[in-house]
């Protein structure tokens, strides 16, 4: 699946909410609203938030909570006006810890009393970052979704939620690497630095060509994966079967007006 993001690059965070309402923009909003944090989203009942809730403050590094919205699905902190039901272009229903296999543009008939939603700061935030430092995304300038991958780096549980991190991986040369570590360790909420660079199969992915998640995107020679952006949404419903219907999508984010730096 390709995209282009170029229209979207320097538009305020409002107005790409604005075209998602309309439906204008239907495709994975990495590299939108350049300098703007993106966040994850997370929708659950309310007998599984506190546990969630817990289990991101035992995880702050893979997951950084950028706000907690309860009531009503407005966002204030991140965005003044903005609505979580409407405002990510692809919106996924788990059951049992499975996606039903649709894809919806509104989640708001799924927003009930009590459910609470939770923005995490995501690593598609530091990409234009790392790109003006030339350094290559080859996602973006492929025009995929990001690779994803479970790892053996285990998370700390709380109440159901436990299981092993999942991280998505930019390849990139070692100096580049290296580069990328020294930017991204200044931004803890989105993701901060890669959790391992190098071999990939230290972390136990076998394959790099092989995503449990997103799309594979081309290595060249003498480029190694940076694995960063512990996914702790994939891996919340991916381990954990939670019964009610909760809601996440992993490659749609919500544009927030934060700056990623902050």
């Amino acid at each position: 699946m390709a995209f282009d993001i170029t229209p979207y690059i320097d538009k305020k965070p409002s107005e790409v909410r604005k075209l998602i309402r309309e439906g204008v923009i239907d495709f994975p909003t990495a590299g939108m609203c350049r300098g703007y944090a993106q966040a994850n989203l997370i929708i659950l009942p309310p007998e599984y938030a506190g546990d969630f809730e817990e289990f991101a403050k035992r995880n702050p590094f893979p997951c950084p909570i950028l706000e907690i919205i309860r009531g009503t699905p407005e966002t204030h902190d991140m965005g003044e006006g903005g609505n979580i039901c409407t405002d990510i272009p692809k919106y996924r229903i788990y059951r049992d810890g499975k996606w039903d296999g649709k894809e919806l543009t509104d989640v708001s008939d799924y927003w009930k009393e009590g459910y609470v939603g939770f923005l995490i700061g995501c690593s598609f935030s530091f990409e234009e970052t790392l790109m003006r430092e030339g350094i290559e995304i080859r996602h973006i300038a492929q025009g995929r979704n990001v690779p994803m991958f479970k790892t053996n780096i285990m998370t700390e549980p709380a109440g159901p939620f436990c299981g092993p991190m999942v991280c998505s991986m930019r390849p990139m040369t070692p100096e580049n690497a290296k580069k990328a570590y020294d930017i991204t360790v200044k931004m803890p909420n989105v993701h901060g630095a890669p959790v391992h660079m190098g071999d990939a199969a230290e972390v136990g992915v076998a394959d790099v060509m092989k995503p449990d998640y997103g799309e594979a995107v081309d290595f060249y020679e003498g480029e190694i994966p940076a694995a960063g952006g512990g996914r702790k949404c994939e891996t919340a419903h991916c381990y954990h079967p939670c019964p009610g219907p909760h809601v996440h999508h992993g490659y749609h984010q919500f544009r927030t007006e934060r700056l990623s730096g902050s």
